[in-house]
């Protein structure tokens, strides 16, 4: 009668420890969704209103210089500054994703030591018999 109860403690306990995990993952899913959210919303905004800026100053810049001879400099030059910055956002974008936080690190932490406790309880059995 007690290897039973010992048994169904140990399933009680095993259920709830995955319940809890289910848990931890669906609350930071709802924090990755949030975040990821925000950041698109303001990542289309951010983009909107450059291109409009860009737009509006490169239009300025034409006109300003198109009486003169200076007209393909000064195209010239903005073509050089927005394909530096065109890059220099590309590869900041690329960084962030490639060293940025991994998703869903909490779970998998504590799955991890979910992981060695049970190895070490495996081991201390073992070790009795």
């Amino acid at each position: 009668m007690a290897l039973r109860q010992s048994v169904s403690e140990l399933g009680s306990t095993l259920v709830s420890s995955a319940r809890t995990r289910l848990e931890l993952f669906a609350l930071e899913a709802g924090q990755q969704k949030t975040s990821l959210i925000s950041l698109l919303s303001m990542l289309f905004g951010a983009l909107l209103f450059s291109t409009l800026a860009v737009l509006v100053f490169s239009l300025l810049l034409a006109l300003y210089f198109w009486p003169t001879d200076y007209r393909y400099v000064a195209l010239g030059f903005l073509v050089v500054v927005y394909a530096a910055l065109g890059i220099g956002l590309f590869l900041a974008v690329r960084r962030r994703l490639t060293t940025g936080p991994i998703p869903f690190s909490a779970t998998l932490d504590e799955l991890r030591r979910d992981a060695a406790f049970l190895e070490r309880l495996g081991d201390k059995v073992g070790e009795r018999e």
